[in-house]
């Protein structure tokens, strides 16, 4: 799914008025078409509504929302703010088609501001995706007030005063929105830690956009659903064996944190590689050997710390790393000499990301087109630099990745996944559950899975990140998300495989 900027939706409405040839009213009417029969869906009509329009089309939206569902017998009131001699046209038209029966309300000076009753629902459709400029005088008490209330808040499309797709100023006022009603796509917006407060439950409705526009816009950002990664699934062939599905290597866990390597290796043999070899300190080898019987185990000469590759690497058809390794000297040169020597794709994670993080050098010797890394927040700061920002962060992912033609899934709610040529990917599959010890390490042995299967290495990021977070999705339902462990989500892998193989 594409993600757009707010000028594209613009261009979107605008391509799809004229290729239908209807006004631009008639697509205000499918707005509103859209938003009362998910809110019918919703609330309950003896529920009272009160809707708050700003002069705009977004505030034209909500009067064409009052009207439905005032004809849907709920008990509607309108509040409008500002001139509206001013207003735009297409709002002028919904006011004069609204219902006598609905009392309109103008909010003029802060004390027409009005102390809503508990248990109201309040329709937020003062300002859409065409903000620009931060929300303060009058509309910014309306917005605080409204956040004060304690009631549930609904906006039509966009938060009102939260910008779409780049950083809102600091001195304006922001809905804190329970729900969000978008329209055919998702917002930038939406998607983003820092918009943490003002972004409740989103859900986008369509409104049939012109999809010869939609086909043909250019976007460097998307969102993977799933309808996006099924057909990425491979099917297998009947005649199959273990050498077709590939050999991996983990090169993984240290003296206390073999649970780390563990976790992956779980993770990847559930991915369906075909074979997999660790390579791990003599202490952790009779865990592994126990624990991970369908793996192969090598033993590093160091007692406790990875400290050389395995002879014949080049046999291995991807390499992960990084889980439980540790930041030993040791651990360091070996890190340098698989930089240096390694032909095969890389999946590198934890440690082995802050070891590259600390020296240029090695940063210099990132192999190209040939790497992931997946990184949480902390490590992807130590590795490309702290952000200002969310859409800062994003940039220097972009910049990352360009520069070494490498791939970064930065780990979190919504995992962002970078590439080479610019693109981002945003996952939709995932909960609050799943923040917990040794998820990362799970993520790193699905990815190399795929690798090793000979998916792309994008393909790999993006079907990786998403069997993560659905087996997650699939664990809240049976442990719910505060009892959740690594182990699993692990667990739910096959349940998360089998669904994408459904028809």
């Amino acid at each position: 799914m594409k993600l757009l900027t707010a000028a594209q939706t613009r261009e979107a409405d605008a391509f799809t008025i004229k290729e239908e040839d209807i006004e631009s009213v008639d697509l205000m009417e499918r707005v509103a078409k859209a938003f009362a029969g998910w809110f019918e869906n919703k609330f309950q009509p003896t529920q009272p509504v009160y809707i708050f329009c700003g002069p705009g089309n977004n505030g034209g939206d909500g009067l064409a929302i009052a009207r439905l569902l005032h004809q849907r017998q709920y008990k509607v009131q309108v509040y409008i703010i500002g001139d509206v001699s001013k207003a735009s046209h297409d709002f002028k038209v919904n006011l004069e088609q609204l219902p006598k029966e609905i009392v309109q309300h103008p909010i003029q000076a802060e004390a027409d501001i009005p102390v809503l009753p508990d248990g109201a629902c309040v329709v937020d459709a003062l300002f859409g995706t065409g903000l620009n400029r931060p929300v303060t005088g009058l509309y910014g008490k309306v917005i605080e007030q409204l956040n004060k209330s304690n009631n549930c808040i609904t906006s039509v499309d966009m938060p009102s005063g939260l910008y779409t797709d780049s950083q809102t100023p600091e001195e304006g006022a922001i809905v804190q929105a329970d729900f969000i009603v978008s329209f055919e796509f998702p917002k930038l917006a939406f998607l983003l830690p820092q918009h943490e407060q003002y972004i409740g439950q989103w859900h986008v409705v369509p409104i049939n956009l012109s999809q010869k526009f939609i086909s043909h816009v250019e976007t460097t950002l998307h969102c993977t659903t799933q309808q996006d990664v099924k057909h990425l699934l491979k099917p297998r062939k009947r005649f199959s064996h273990k050498g077709l599905y590939g050999h991996a290597l983990l090169l993984c866990g240290g003296y206390g944190k073999m649970g780390a390597a563990m976790l992956a290796a779980h993770a990847c043999l559930r991915s369906g590689v075909g074979l997999l070899t660790i390579q791990a300190p003599p202490v952790g080898y009779s865990v592994l050997q126990t624990a991970v019987p369908e793996a192969m185990t090598l033993v590093d000469k160091n007692r406790k710390h990875l400290s050389e590759l395995p002879q014949g690497i080049e046999k291995y058809d991807v390499i992960g790393t990084g889980p439980g390794l540790g930041t030993e000297k040791v651990t360091q040169t070996a890190i340098g000499q698989l930089l240096a020597t390694s032909t095969q794709p890389l999946v590198i994670d934890a440690d082995a990301i802050n070891i590259i993080a600390s020296s240029d050098r090695l940063k210099s010797q990132i192999p190209k087109h040939s790497v992931i890394f997946t990184p949480h927040p902390k490590e992807f700061e130590r590795l490309v630099g702290k952000a200002q920002n969310d859409y800062d962060r994003l940039e220097r992912m972009k910049e990352f990745c360009h520069k070494h033609a490498c791939y970064i899934t930065l780990k979190g709610n919504n995992t962002a996944i970078g590439t080479p040529d610019g693109n981002i990917y945003f996952n939709t599959t995932g909960n609050s559950g799943m923040a917990t010890g040794g998820t990362g390490d799970v993520l790193t042995g699905i990815i190399t899975a795929f690798v090793a299967q000979n998916y792309s290495l994008e393909e790999a990021c993006r079907l990786g990140v998403y069997v993560h977070g659905l087996a997650g999705d699939l664990a809240l339902n049976t442990v719910g998300e505060i009892s959740m462990i690594a182990s699993d989500v692990i667990d739910h892998l096959p349940k998360a495989l089998l669904s994408l193989q459904q028809p």
